[in-house]
């Protein structure tokens, strides 16, 4: 795929820059602007999120750059700052890469769940919604008494409690603890979080969007009878 141009990646950056409180770091951005160009393939996803796709981090330097240039976003080591003039170009947009990303907006927490159900059985786990309080398991199988992943879906309420039942499940039986979520600003708080309060579980937790959870469900279910055969035993 030829890269989208510095005038498609500037308009993405700034809505995501105003959708996580005005300020991040460039190496969150370049994984998150993925979303805004269907486009990609997933070789080039793979290598975006790798850090190994230097053509894309080329490209979107150079939007930082431009957008710096009409002093609507300050860069400073690393992290950019979307300035008030931003904001209102931002905030004014209405069209194209915003509605693109509402579109995960219209799935709620049991949509989430029953993906997560089906890429667990389809992945050869178990999978369970609402057991002990937490969302969704997997385990080996049915009568299997360890809880192989476990994951918290959070569309609203306390983030921090679902922290603490990942940290709880992890610390009980080195559970796999994800946290999927519906928001960036549920995003930025999350990273914050495993900095301060739950900083011995970064290294551990793996967080996902809304996003990230419908695509992987939309590819296991188009080769679903492929990855059976490999399962077999």
């Amino acid at each position: 795929m030829s890269l989208p141009n510095t005038s498609s990646i500037e308009m993405p950056l700034l809505q995501e820059l105003n959708a996580t409180g005005g300020t991040d770091s460039l190496k969150f951005l370049y994984e998150r602007l993925i979303d805004y160009f269907p486009q990609l393939n997933n070789a080039e996803i793979g290598a975006i999120k790798n850090g190994a796709h230097k053509s894309w981090r080329k490209a979107v330097q150079k939007a930082g750059k431009a957008l710096e240039e009409n002093h609507f976003i300050i860069r400073e080591r690393g992290v950019w700052t979307i300035t008030v003039k931003g904001k209102q170009i931002a905030e004014a947009e209405t069209l194209g890469f915003t509605l693109t990303k509402n579109k995960t907006k219209t799935l709620s927490h049991i949509n989430i769940q029953e993906m997560l159900v089906e890429i667990g059985a389809g992945l050869g786990f178990y999978a369970e919604i609402e057991f002990e309080f937490y969302d969704v398991v997997w385990r080996e199988r049915e009568k299997s008494p360890r809880l192989s992943h476990i994951f918290e879906v959070q569309s609203k309420g306390n983030l921090d409690s679902a922290l603490a039942k990942l940290k709880r499940a992890y610390q009980a039986q080195r559970t796999k603890p994800y946290l999927v979520l519906s928001t960036e600003r549920d995003l930025n708080r999350a990273r914050k979080s495993l900095t301060e309060e739950f900083q011995d579980m970064e290294s551990v937790i793996t967080i996902l969007t809304f996003a990230q959870v419908k695509r992987v469900h939309q590819n296991l279910k188009n080769m679903g009878e492929i990855v059976k055969d490999f399962l077999l035993k």
